[in-house]
């Protein structure tokens, strides 16, 4: 039988999957809806789509939900791993789709909240998604990176996969790399999981809502949001996981560098950019259904979601 499309409102007791960036106000969209939920018989659960909200003792730094949230709203995948193990989406994927369908099993609404826009197709969808690069590949290219330049490794690759590069911005760090790694394994074919990640097809019926405001006021609210994070001691956080031995996946948290080294200004402007590349993910995405949550609470966004899910 086959699945109703993401944001098609005939699919019952579908998922609601929430996504938009940093600062944005995604849990507390979450846990207002929740509320709302509740009043009408529903339990939801909300499960987090966010590569770095997995470790322990980032809590802060990752703007993940607190005891007080918790408390409001049952989370899962949130504050799950210690800090000194590596997490990849391919780990990731199968813990989502267990809490999915455990969630639905038990006659629960599943809120997915997604800030990392590929963890969140992956928690959507069956990727199938490629392997993990052996030992020293990755620092190996990434130390090219530094002493190259990432243009010049972009170049490196339209030559070996002209059609894969054409997809991937010459400045994309991340995704070259990964591209290269793929490329040495063997692995690279398509566009790497270029072809699955906006595609309509979700493993559940799901209603996808992509949260936007006005570019300067979600910078604003970006700024005071690090603010906020430092006046709660993330860089002590950040201390002490470099101390316990961080592993480079968690050390990829934004502000975890910057915060070691006391630069919180360097912190802002990585974190307006995060932002920027989300949007673009936001835009690529099939079935979204685009919010605009300037100037409203939390409470009225999450009503007129409440009401697509009647």
């Amino acid at each position: 039988m086959d699945l109703p499309a993401a944001g098609d409102p005939r699919s019952g007791r579908a998922v609601v999957a929430l996504f938009g960036p940093t600062g944005v106000g995604k849990t507390e969209l979450a846990i207002a809806l929740a509320d709302l939920l509740r009043v009408r018989g529903e339990r939801p659960v909300a499960i987090s789509a966010d590569a770095l909200q997995v470790y322990q003792g980032l809590e802060t730094l990752t703007g993940a939900a607190d005891e007080r949230d918790r408390t409001r709203l049952d989370h899962r995948l949130v504050s799950i791993l210690p800090v000194t193990e590596t997490f990849s989406v391919g780990e990731f994927a199968p813990r989502a789709h267990a809490e999915i369908d455990r969630a639905l099993a038990d006659g629960r609404r599943p809120i997915v909240v997604g800030g990392t826009g590929l963890y969140l197709r992956a928690a959507l969808t069956d990727m199938d998604l490629k392997p993990p690069p052996p030992s020293g590949l990755r620092e190996r290219i990434e130390q090219r990176v530094e002493a190259e330049g990432v243009e010049r490794l972009h170049g490196e690759l339209a030559e070996r996969a002209p059609a894969v590069a054409a997809t991937i911005e010459p400045t994309d760090r991340s995704r070259v790399i990964r591209a290269l790694e793929l490329a040495e394994m063997g692995e690279l074919g398509e566009p790497p999981e270029e072809s699955q990640l906006w595609t309509s097809a979700v493993r559940r019926p799901t209603l996808l809502f992509g949260l936007v405001m006005e570019r300067d006021e979600l910078y604003r609210r970006i700024d005071a949001r690090v603010d906020a994070m430092v006046a709660a001691g993330a860089a002590d956080e950040v201390r002490r996981a470099a101390a316990a031995g961080a592993s480079k996946t968690a050390r990829k948290a934004l502000g975890f560098d910057e915060l070691l080294s006391g630069d919180v200004d360097a912190m802002k402007r990585r974190t307006r950019n995060y932002a920027k590349r989300q949007l673009t993910w936001m835009r690529k995405l099939a079935g979204v259904r685009t919010i605009d949550v300037a100037g409203r609470g939390s409470l009225d966004v999450a009503s007129e979601i409440a009401g697509l899910l009647e």
